[in-house]
């Protein structure tokens, strides 16, 4: 936050006011009092407060009734209520509205101060998150679609005018490029997004189970249908089915789709008549359908209907400026899962950078979760990436002349080469803290290690 922290002081007792303004101002804080909750609105809508310090029992307005009101005002306020009263429910009720915490009169100034600046600290970490996912909307925009590239700027524009729409969409781009992301990004910003979505691989089911699959089935329709099941069409109803990998499924069951898309209505196999449903249809494929008409093995007018809306995916070849943001997500990501703080090597993004990412995002999700499993020191180095990456900007091998080789040829009788391996790197980093002045915090950070690894190698 800029500044001091301004905090609100609400009390319908003077002298309670004159003397928390004195300690507040006294630890340095910015103050503005009022007496009662209509000034203190006032003033909330005048300027923006970190901390409101109010009575609970006030004239004509109480402070829960003011506590809700500059809620309204300003969401990220946190707010710290007094009373003379300490009834457990009138303190529940002020947490259930949302007060950070309540101090009983009357109080210890350190108690005071103690939960002031937990407040303040709970009120900075909200309007942190606040901002930080206000960045990553309009910077990097949906949730999990990450890039600054134009060629992205361009698809987030894409996504909000076709999400307000009903029309089908049909999402085009290679393998690993994001589109079932794009669907949930087009669901979750569509009027659908309370309603379910549905997700449905068509080149991952059996061209014989997939009719029941998306349609459902009646008891006894076949051997082992023993129960109903809805099919993807009725459990998506009123939300979104996605149809991913379109191009697979057979010719034979194209028309049962295209009618379903065209009546908005499903035949269960076996049963006598249709059902109703709700559904936008948002498909996708990473094969050339129009290629697939022309052999026969895609209807034509079921690809217009499916294709009212395209949406073009780049590769991540064509946005590799991106490369660097998707790393650091990758890495957040996996390091609040295994609860560490990982980072990389400029060596290891470099290589990153210069790879062509045939398998595209996707095949640098791979890479980096790998990495970053694998990493020592919770710092990915250009070592932890596959040799068919990491070579691109690993110098080539030569013959050196190596004095470690001459060392190597004379090893003692007996001492085994971790031994030997283990005193060298003891020898070398003896050498960096020596040139490190004897700094071992310095020395560790030349080295590329944590201080806690630099003192299990070398000790104390």
């Amino acid at each position: 936050m800029a500044g001091k922290p301004r905090i609100l002081v609400v009390d319908d007792e003077v002298g309670i006011v004159e003397v928390l303004r004195a300690i507040f101002r006294r630890e340095g804080y910015r103050v503005k009092t009022a007496c009662d909750a209509a000034e203190a609105l006032e003033a909330l809508q005048q300027d923006t407060y970190q901390l409101m310090v109010s009575d609970i029992r006030m004239e004509p307005v109480d402070g829960i009734q003011l506590l809700a009101e500059a809620r309204e005002l300003q969401p990220h306020l946190a707010v710290i209520m007094m009373t003379a009263y300490a009834a457990v429910e009138t303190a529940v009720e002020a947490m259930r509205k949302g007060a950070f915490d309540y101090i009983c009169k009357p109080f210890k100034v350190d108690e005071l101060l103690l939960i002031v600046q937990r407040a303040l600290n709970y009120e900075q970490a909200l309007a942190e998150n606040a901002t930080l996912k206000e960045t990553l909307k309009t910077q990097f925009h949906f949730s999990n679609m990450i890039g600054d590239h134009e060629c992205m700027r361009r698809l987030y524009s894409m996504v909000e005018k076709v999400a307000r729409t009903e029309s089908t969409i049909m999402i085009r781009g290679e393998s690993g490029t994001g589109k079932e992301l794009v669907a949930r990004a087009i669901h979750a910003s569509s009027p659908r997004a309370d309603r379910p979505f549905v997700a449905i691989n068509c080149a991952a089911v059996p061209a014989t189970l997939l009719e029941s699959e998306l349609f459902g089935y009646v008891k006894g329709a076949f051997t082992g249908a023993n129960r109903p099941k809805k099919g993807f069409f009725e459990a998506a109803d009123g939300g979104t089915l996605f149809l991913d990998e379109v191009g697979s499924i057979p010719i034979s069951m194209q028309l049962s789709l295209l009618r379903a898309l065209q009546e908005h209505e499903v035949r269960p196999v076996g049963a006598s008549r249709n059902i109703a449903v709700d559904v936008r249809i948002v498909a996708a494929t990473n094969e050339d359908l129009e290629g697939l008409i022309r052999e026969g093995r895609f209807r034509e007018d079921l690809y217009y209907r499916l294709s009212v809306i395209p949406v073009e995916l780049p590769p991540l070849r064509d946005r590799l400026s991106d490369v660097p943001l998707l790393v650091a997500h990758f890495l957040a990501r996996l390091g609040e899962q295994d609860g560490r703080e990982l980072s990389i090597a400029p060596d290891a993004l470099a290589a990153l950078n210069a790879h062509a990412w045939p398998g595209n995002v996707r095949e640098l999700e791979n890479v980096v979760s790998r990495a970053g499993a694998l990493c020592d020191d919770d710092r990915v180095c250009l070592a932890d990436l596959p040799d068919n990456i990491g070579n691109a900007v690993r110098p080539a091998s030569r013959p050196v002349p190596s004095p470690m080789l001459d060392e190597v040829s004379a090893l003692p009788d007996g001492m085994s080469l971790k031994a030997f391996l283990k005193a060298k790197e003891r020898a070398y980093i003896q050498h960096v803290l020596g040139s490190n002045g004897g700094d071992k915090e310095r020395a560790a950070k030349s080295l590329g290690i944590s201080l806690a690894t630099f003192y299990r190698k070398y000790g104390g």
